[in-house]
């Protein structure tokens, strides 16, 4: 019996030393950027001459789109409400000198994929981002204590990233190059009581994500979920920005570096040690 025990505990030290390597290596993807620039400055543009993002009009939308265009892809702002656009679109006009194009859109609809599509022809898109998203409720309670908007919230967060995907992969395809950001949610990467349906809505943009791009990395093309913790947006009431609840300025900025370190990540380093912190204490 001692024998059998001794070689137990050096199963058991030899998987916690594992567990232990693998959060090690996950932590230092994060800090590598902060060392060393992993992306050239022309990445982005390399991708295509523009970028989609849906979203666009406030938070992280607002964000990337600004931030792309810095990089010198012209933009394509997709949104319902077109005064924030057009805002969205003169800033980066004036600040960057790219060109920007407003396809206004509300997608907690179905019919809205074709007017899109035609709007979108003839453009040479290099990236793609998912942003576009809703919440139930701006405060959690249980399942049936909340709106009946499930089908408005399953379009928005569900079918556009299924239905902007299919728009635009085909194109990435033929020219073998191309990057697809899907921003979901930390409570996306794990099932998220008094958040439902937006949990569930959330995870299916992270595992589409890890899918595809296990489908398409040999056809050039980088497809992320993207999954941060807090960000300061309207979704969260404009929370206070600190060490972990992020600007979206600066999550945007950040995750930006890390496109190239795998098919999820948690946009930043301050959420990643909050993951490793969660978990350990799980």
């Amino acid at each position: 019996m001692g024998e059998f025990q001794q070689h137990l505990l050096t199963v058991l030290g030899g998987i916690v030393c594992l567990i232990f390597l693998v959060k090690c290596f996950r932590f230092l993807k994060y800090i590598f950027p902060y060392i060393r620039n992993t992306l050239p400055s022309s990445f982005f543009r390399s991708m295509g001459e523009w970028a989609v993002i849906t979203g666009a009009g406030d938070g992280i939308g607002k964000a990337y789109s600004i931030e792309l265009a810095k990089c010198g892809l012209n933009i394509v702002l997709i949104s319902r409400t077109l005064q924030k656009m057009q805002t969205v679109a003169s800033a980066i006009e004036q600040t960057t000198g790219q060109r920007v194009k407003i396809i206004q859109a509300d997608f907690t609809k179905k019919d809205v994929y074709n007017d899109i599509e035609e709007s979108l022809q003839g453009l040479e898109i290099g990236i793609l981002v998912n942003n576009v998203g809703m919440l139930q409720t701006s405060t959690p309670c249980r399942f049936l204590e909340a709106p009946d908007n499930d089908e408005a919230l399953i379009n928005c967060n569900i079918m556009s990233v299924t239905q902007m995907t299919r728009i635009i992969l085909k194109q990435m395809v033929t020219r073998q190059r191309g990057l697809i950001l899907n921003i979901s949610s930390a409570v996306g990467t794990f099932p998220c009581p008094l958040y439902a349906i937006y949990s569930a809505s959330k995870a299916f943009g992270y595992t589409f994500s890890k899918a595809l791009q296990a489908e398409y990395n040999a056809k050039g093309i980088i497809i992320q979920a993207v999954t941060p913790y807090s960000v300061s947006t309207p979704m969260t009431m404009w929370s206070k920005p600190n060490l972990v609840n992020k600007t979206a300025e600066a999550f945007v900025r950040e995750s930006l570096q890390y496109v190239t370190l795998g098919d999820a990540t948690f946009g930043c380093l301050t959420h990643e040690i909050l993951v490793i912190q969660l978990y350990t204490l799980i």
